[in-house]
């Protein structure tokens, strides 16, 4: 008989699938600390400058000139023995005089508006597509998966320049809506898959032979077995939502000022790279660490999601008996 390992076997007897999803993503340290420092960066913007009718603690705004303190330098003190201070201006001063951290934290909500918005919108949109090619499979999913190659050989940052370029003054709402709307292609893709498994399975049978309408097979008892690879692709997506407005404000078809984007702030400032590298760093390191933290969200998601994912842990290994890993 094999030896009792229950100190080192995951106790799932009694528990729902939520319940042990929840705990594999929750024991995924780097994925925790990732999404607390995500969601902190964004807590940390709106209550700085504000967001709509909820006031900021931070004196400066992000369009208002002002009079040059310290040549624009930054005045963030982290130098231990110094002690830690914000100064007058954190992040320093643009060229005329605009506060720099207002700017950055600006370009953070922006940049976690599309985020929302673009992966929203493109993880509907593909998720519904997918939904019904895979389920129906025949003539509808012909046509639905021509539609989708259509929109895959077309460059998501061609359509993003255009309408950047034709109505950037509407806001980064309108702007991340459209593209949402074309970069559903790769979840569709994942989703028809994960249906076309799912849908030869005894409980979708079962769910037929009860008389359950197709809509409700599809949404009611399909879609929450395949929502694993929904909510990974959408992180997936989110990552990607980030870096791709950052290229077009950079290329000048995104966000327009007087709005503010991390995008727009390095493009505005790239001259200055050698002189004044600040006004470079600071909205890049914002543009960096949060896709990072999403993909790494996105890796523990995939890792909870994934029943056959077993992390090899050396000590666990040494600590079972010889002969045990045969047995197991």
């Amino acid at each position: 008989m094999a030896p009792d390992n229950g100190k080192t076997q995951e106790h799932t007897v009694g528990q729902s699938q939520s319940r042990v999803i929840l705990n594999r993503f929750v024991r995924n340290k780097t994925a925790m600390v990732s999404l607390v420092l995500l969601l902190l960066t964004f807590v940390f913007s709106v209550s700085a400058i504000g967001l709509g009718p909820i006031p900021g603690w931070w004196k400066y705004d992000y369009v208002t000139p002002g009079a040059p303190f310290d040549n624009g330098r930054p005045t963030l003190s982290l130098i231990p023995g110094e002690g830690f201070g914000l100064g007058e201006h954190p992040f320093g001063q643009n060229r005329i005089g605009v506060d720099y951290f207002a700017m950055t934290m600006r370009g953070v909500q922006n940049s976690f508006l599309v985020i929302i918005l673009l992966a929203g919108v493109a993880t509907t949109l593909g998720t519904v597509v997918g939904a019904l090619a895979g389920y129906y499979r025949g003539w509808i999913d012909a046509i639905l998966m021509r539609i989708t190659d259509v929109f895959i050989v077309i460059p998501a940052i061609v359509v993003g320049a255009v309408v950047g370029r034709m109505t950037g003054g509407l806001g980064v709402q309108f702007l991340a809506i459209t593209l949402g709307l074309v970069t559903w292609m790769g979840i569709a893709r994942l989703v028809r898959a994960e249906f076309l498994s799912l849908r030869e399975r005894e409980f979708v049978e079962a769910a037929r032979v009860a008389g359950a309408s197709d809509m409700r097979i599809i949404f009611k008892h399909i879609l929450p077995n395949a929502i694993g690879v929904v909510i990974v692709a959408a992180s997936l997506i989110a990552a990607a939502a980030i870096l791709l407005e950052t290229a077009l404000s950079f290329l000048g078809y995104g966000i327009r000022a007087p709005e503010s984007s991390l995008g727009l702030l390095v493009s505005q400032n790239q001259s200055a790279f050698a002189t004044r590298p600040w006004l470079f760093w600071f909205p890049a390191a914002f543009i960096v660490l949060p896709a990072l933290m999403i993909n790494f969200v996105g890796d523990g998601l995939r890792d909870a999601f994934d029943p056959r994912q077993k992390r090899f842990s050396v000590r666990r290994t040494k600590e079972l008996p010889e002969g045990a890993e045969q047995r197991q």
